[in-house]
């Protein structure tokens, strides 16, 4: 069954747009124009997808996915965007086949937050990650890392030592390789390095970036 999809848009043209879209792709769907009315239909219908402005409320209750479709391109808003919950941040104009690409792999996902590693802790240095409650520690403080960063990490944990290309990374993460995720890409691991000061994951200039091994880790 596919995900009730929330969507908040106040340009009539583009809401017709993504209504027709949603409909051709036989997303079931309500819509808003504007925060209010979106958190209003929230409560009330419970889709399983949404976007932008109430992001802050509804984390406060729910982790519902958050998919943000802006026209703002900085990477100023995209960070504001993703520390306030979202999962993902799409840039305006954008193409239908990366909408919908993205939408299937939330859809996905969804499925799979069930499925917990066997490996329930992974330890480096002063980094922990505790898979089944989702958290990670830093110097034994919890650090709170958006729903995309925490992705980052454990893709990171399951190869230490290895660099990772960009693409895999995108594969892994998006389940594609569209110029916009090697952007936001970038703006993601600026984030995620920052929260573990700058220790752990390394840049490979051209190449991709690799968690490397605290000294004097178990």
């Amino acid at each position: 069954m596919k995900p009730l999809i929330l969507s908040i848009e106040d340009d009539a043209q583009m809401a017709s747009l993504l209504k027709t879209l949603f409909e051709i792709s036989e997303y079931p769907m309500i819509q808003a124009r504007n925060g209010k009315e979106a958190l209003r239909l929230f409560l009330s219908e419970k889709p399983d997808l949404d976007g932008k402005e109430i992001i802050r409320k509804i984390r406060e209750f729910a982790q519902t996915p958050i998919l943000v479709l802006s026209a703002r391109s900085e990477d100023t808003d995209k960070i504001e965007a993703l520390d306030l919950g979202a999962d993902d941040y799409l840039t305006k104009p954008f193409s239908v086949e990366e909408l919908l690409a993205r939408i299937r792999v939330i859809s996905r996902r969804m499925e799979q937050s069930g499925v917990i590693p066997a490996q329930t802790i992974f330890v480096n240095g002063g980094l922990e990650i505790h898979y089944e409650e989702q958290e990670v520690y830093l110097d034994h403080k919890r650090l709170h890392l958006t729903p995309l960063e925490y992705r980052l990490i454990v893709l990171f944990s399951k190869n230490p030592g290895k660099v990772l290309t960009r693409n895999y990374i995108t594969k892994q993460i998006w389940n594609s390789t569209f110029e916009s995720d090697m952007s936001n890409l970038r703006v993601y691991m600026t984030m995620l390095r920052k929260k573990l000061d700058h220790r752990f994951i390394e840049t490979n200039f051209g190449v991709g970036y690799k968690m490397v091994r605290e000294e004097n880790c178990g």
